[in-house]
């Protein structure tokens, strides 16, 4: 965002909405308000809104709004009670000599959650004609589209509505390198999870209306220089963050402690539980020693070092057993359960055979459980699974480092 606006004076910075964590627990708002701040610290002019941001409920989506002044649209979300708009349907943003009007839209096929009662939705095309032709009355040149249709509505739309220069495609949208002309309009696909940016260069005739415009998609990796106040912001949240998940884990933890006479997770176990890899080496040594040296066998000490474990978005991927019975349950499990280990690939402990016929093999869906898209969008089986597999062959070149855990791990 710097970069670009060091080279080109007149920009303007919108999110596409979807940014709320995906996590319904209400212990999570505190990472929602935060993304709200944090957009409205480095200058997003607007947000666009979508089913993720009302899941705490309209008044308090409003209340944060308020408070923070982020500006935040949809045109097509109307509340019950005031007969109007949830939010402002678009705003109109002056950069030197051009007028930006900026639209949001989301989807009028999803759930609203606890917001369904208090608000409707209206159909995305009736609202956009009625809004884009509004913000050319007021003087807007440049028509700008932030969409949470999804990538086939978001096409269409702009196909049926004229007027909308860029659109900027959201909800499980790919990522696209280069964005794409569709008609008149040049379209963004930045994919998700706030691991790319968008650029799109406009470029205007006498009028200051779209002559020409091409868009690039490009990746936040490690590359990318940290602002340091920011990141110094981005830590101190997340270590506040965790320190305030270890709290709420360790008084449920004693709750459930007291609800069962003191027979916790661990002690109360059912038949068939996670034995932990000390179990596991008593009869297979070797494998045991060549665990030691993957990156599995570290895994939760990582989650110590980025402070991260006690959320449990990253736990379930770096223990064994994550809340099942007899797994880890909490962070005093950690040293019996800990890490990636056997029983992650091959199967709770308790239900290995004494004398399989055939050993169980691990296939790339085993892997695929933790190593997703989103967390490992580098991961090729082919090319990880031989520094796990038991028989390491030797001279193996050096993994792929992965962009978005690169970033993780400097505090994004």
């Amino acid at each position: 965002m710097d970069s670009t606006k060091a080279q080109y004076s007149q920009t303007v910075l919108v999110d596409n909405g979807g940014f709320f964590p995906d996590e319904g627990d209400s212990l999570y708002r505190d990472k929602a308000w935060f993304l709200m701040d944090g957009m409205k610290l480095i200058g997003v002019d607007a947000a666009g809104l979508s089913e993720k941001e009302l899941k705490y409920g309209r008044g308090w989506l409003l209340a944060q709004i308020k408070r923070t002044k982020l500006t935040m649209v949809c045109a097509n979300v109307w509340d019950k009670a005031t007969k109007k708009t949830m939010v402002e349907p678009y705003t109109i943003v002056k950069r030197g000599g051009v007028t930006v009007g900026i639209l949001g839209l989301t989807s009028d096929k999803v759930d609203l959650g606890p917001a369904r009662d208090s608000l409707t939705l209206e159909d995305p095309v009736v609202a956009a004609t009625r809004n884009v032709a509004e913000m050319k009355k007021k003087g807007a040149t440049v028509i700008v589209l932030l969409s949470s249709l999804g990538k086939v509505e978001s096409e269409d739309l702009v196909t049926t509505v004229d007027g909308i220069d860029v659109l900027i495609a959201g909800r499980n949208v790919p990522v696209l390198q280069k964005g794409r002309m569709i008609k008149n309009t040049i379209a963004c696909y930045g994919g998700e999870q706030g691991q790319h940016i968008g650029r799109t260069l406009v470029t205007l005739d006498a009028a200051r209306k779209m002559q020409t415009a091409e868009n690039d998609v490009f990746v936040l990796g490690p590359e990318v220089g940290e602002k340091p106040e920011i990141l110094q912001l981005i830590k101190s949240f997340n270590d506040a963050f965790n320190d305030k998940m270890r709290k709420i884990e360790k008084e449920r933890a004693l709750k459930a402690q007291t609800q069962t006479g003191g027979e916790t997770g661990q002690a109360k176990q059912s038949v068939d539980h996670f034995v932990g890899v000390e179990v596991c080496q008593r009869c297979h040594m070797n494998e045991y020693a060549q665990w030691l040296t993957t990156g599995h066998a570290q895994a939760w000490q990582t989650l110590v070092d980025d402070k991260k474990e006690s959320t449990p978005e990253c736990i379930s991927c770096h223990v064994v057993g994550y809340k099942q019975a007899g797994g880890f349950q909490t962070s005093d499990d950690a040293v019996k359960l800990g890490n990636v280990q056997c029983e992650n690939c091959h199967g709770m402990g308790t239900q290995h055979e004494a004398m399989p016929a055939s050993p169980q093999k691990v296939t790339e869906a085993t892997c695929r459980t933790c190593h997703n898209a989103t967390t490992s969008p580098l991961f090729d089986f082919a090319v990880f699974q031989p520094h796990v597999v038991h028989k390491t062959p030797a001279n193996l070149p050096p993994l792929p480092v992965n962009p978005a855990k690169a970033k993780m791990k400097s505090g994004h």
